[in-house]
C-alpha cells in the first residue's frame, strides 16, 4: 500500500468501462419498458372540451348566426339555383345518359333471347342493383356492397364497349368509366389502402 505522504501516489484504478453490445449475452438483454395500459392517461390524450372553453354569449351567437344563414340560403340561395337551372341546356346530360343506357338496351335485346326473363325486366334489375349497391356502399361502407358496385361498373362497361357503334365505341366506354368513377366518390368513399395495424393493449404490470 502506497503511503499517503509520499509526493507521487499511485493513481486510483479506472473503472471498468461498460461492455458493448456484443459482449451482453442474449438472456440478459431487456427490452426498453412500455408504458402499461389502464394508468392515468397523459395530457396530450385528454379530451378536449371546447364546449366548456366557449362563453355563452358567444355560443348563442353561434346559434343565431347559424339559424340566419340557413334562413338565406332556404329564402334567397335555393330559389336563384333552382331558376338558374331552368334556364341552362341540360342536353349535354340526357345524351350522356343515351350514349350508356342505349348500348345497354341493345346487348340486353341480343343476349336474352330463350331466356324466360325479358330484356325489360333485366335492365330493371340492372337499374335496380345500380341503385342499391350506390346507396348500401355508400351508407353502410359495407364490403359485399362495394364489390357489387364494382362488377355492375365493369358489366356496364363491358355492354357498352360491345354494343356501340365500332367507330365510337372508345369514346362510348370512356363515358362509361368517367361515369362510374364519378359515383365511385359516394361508393367508396373512406376507402384506403393504407394497411391498419392493430396493436393489442399490454396488460403487463412494471
Amino acid at each position: 500500500m502506497s503511503d499517503p505522504t509520499s509526493p507521487n501516489p499511485s493513481p486510483a484504478p479506472e473503472p471498468n468501462p461498460i461492455p458493448p453490445m456484443e459482449t451482453i449475452e442474449d438472456s440478459k438483454r431487456q427490452p426498453p419498458r412500455r408504458r402499461p395500459t389502464g394508468t392515468v392517461p397523459r395530457p396530450s390524450q385528454a379530451p378536449i372540451r371546447t364546449r366548456d372553453d366557449i362563453p355563452p354569449g358567444a355560443l348563442a351567437a353561434g346559434v343565431v348566426l347559424g339559424i340566419l344563414t340557413l334562413l338565406v340560403i332556404l329564402k334567397v340561395a335555393i330559389p336563384m339555383a333552382i331558376n338558374w337551372s331552368k334556364h341552362q341546356d341540360w342536353s349535354w346530360a340526357t345524351q350522356w345518359a343515351a350514349t350508356l343506357t342505349d348500348p345497354v338496351h341493345v346487348y340486353l335485346d341480343t343476349h336474352t333471347a330463350g331466356l324466360p326473363v325479358t330484356a325489360t325486366s333485366v335492365f330493371a334489375i340492372w337499374l335496380g342493383a345500380s341503385a342499391a349497391s350506390l346507396s348500401l356502399a355508400w351508407l353502410t361502407q359495407a364490403v359485399g356492397a362495394r364489390l357489387t358496385w364494382f362488377t355492375h361498373g365493369a358489366a356496364t362497361v363491358f355492354m357498352v364497349w360491345a354494343s356501340s357503334p365500332a367507330a365510337s365505341r372508345t369514346v362510348a366506354a370512356g363515358l362509361a368509366v368517367l361515369a362510374w368513377t364519378g359515383l365511385s366518390l359516394f361508393a367508396l368513399r373512406g376507402l384506403s389502402l393504407r394497411p391498419v395495424i392493430n396493436i393489442p393493449p399490454c396488460d403487463r404490470r412494471y
